[in-house]
């Protein structure tokens, strides 16, 4: 997986004139091995019943990884969350999903609006990971 995951960064550095001059080998290294470690995450995600419906990457002087995932609330109960944060634990990419989920459901509920279909996990790695999780389907995109 590394090995593949450099080549084809390697090659997609290359086509973009000087962007790979500019930037330090140190920071290419940890930006792969950080896009490795989330793209780890992704078949227990699967398992868990959140599906792919979007997968991009952006090139930039630091590249970034941009996935989105779709699910049903009825998979991410409390006891559920609860259940695979432990079975996860140690796991940083899985515990910051988790938390961001549960974070988000727990926010929802003191709204005392009524939960609205479907929950969307979007994943976007770069040097600093940002995990956004949106229950129900937004109108206006940021």
């Amino acid at each position: 997986m590394h090995a593949m995951l450099d080549d084809i960064l390697d090659g997609a550095r290359k086509a973009v004139a000087g962007l790979a001059s500019t930037v330090g080998e140190g920071t290419r290294e940890r930006t792969n091995k950080l896009i490795e470690d989330w793209l780890d995450i992704f078949p227990t995600l699967a398992g868990y019943g959140l599906e792919i419906t979007s997968f991009s990457m952006a090139l930039a002087l630091s590249p970034s990884l941009n996935v989105e995932l779709l699910g049903q609330h009825s998979d991410w109960s409390e006891e559920a969350l609860q259940e695979r944060m432990a079975a996860h634990k140690g796991e940083t990419a899985l515990t910051m999903v988790f938390t961001a989920i549960r974070t988000a459901y727990r926010l929802q509920r003191q709204t005392k609006a009524s939960l609205r279909d479907p929950l969307i996990l979007k994943v976007v790695v770069r040097i600093t990971p940002e995990v956004r999780v949106v229950l129900g389907q937004p109108i206006l995109e940021d």
